[in-house]
């Protein structure tokens, strides 16, 4: 018995015992090959910034098929304007990011969020006009709509498409 418990031999043995008792908590651990992506509500971050801000707020009516909503937040922008950022990750696995915010101008804060200033064409989402702006060395695209009381930014690794996704969902809800 004194054979199993000294030298090289012993060892080896030892070694081969944890080794399978690693394996076999292994193979009856249950692993998920999904990945997993939390899940955050943003409705009351938009509520608390609709409270904060003299114009209609605008949000997703209804989060697309398959999208994540993965984060929020209202942050000072420029000259104390306020801006509400929401997250999203995409059904294609990419991101995309709404931000809004009423600062002026408002050519700066579009070019803020989208990292450029300049347009490659326009895109038509639900009959409104919006402005294409694209990014190469980020792969970023960005949909700017500016209007007269605040302006809208889609932006992210998203296509064209997905992003149009998200401004379609995009409705503007009453002051206060």
């Amino acid at each position: 018995m004194q054979r199993f418990t000294q030298g090289f031999y012993g060892y080896a043995v030892a070694l081969f015992v944890c080794l399978a008792g690693v394996g076999l908590f292994l193979l009856v651990t249950p692993q998920s090959r999904e990945q997993h992506i939390p899940r955050l509500d943003y409705s009351i971050t938009v509520a608390n910034f609709g409270h904060a801000v003299p114009y209609g707020v605008w949000a997703p009516q209804r989060d697309p098929a398959g999208w994540v909503p993965n984060s929020n937040r209202i942050a000072k922008g420029e000259n104390g304007a306020q801006v509400l950022y929401l997250g999203f990750a995409t059904a294609k696995q990419q991101h995309a990011m709404f931000a809004q915010s009423n600062e002026q101008p408002a050519a700066e804060f579009a070019n803020r969020m989208a990292n450029t200033d300049k347009a490659v064409g326009t895109q038509q989402v639900g009959g409104v006009t919006w402005e294409q702006r694209y990014r190469e060395d980020k792969n970023q695209r960005s949909l700017v709509r500016v209007l007269p009381d605040v302006t809208l930014v889609i932006t992210g690794t998203a296509d064209w498409p997905e992003l149009a996704e998200l401004a379609g969902t995009l409705r503007q809800r009453p002051q206060g």
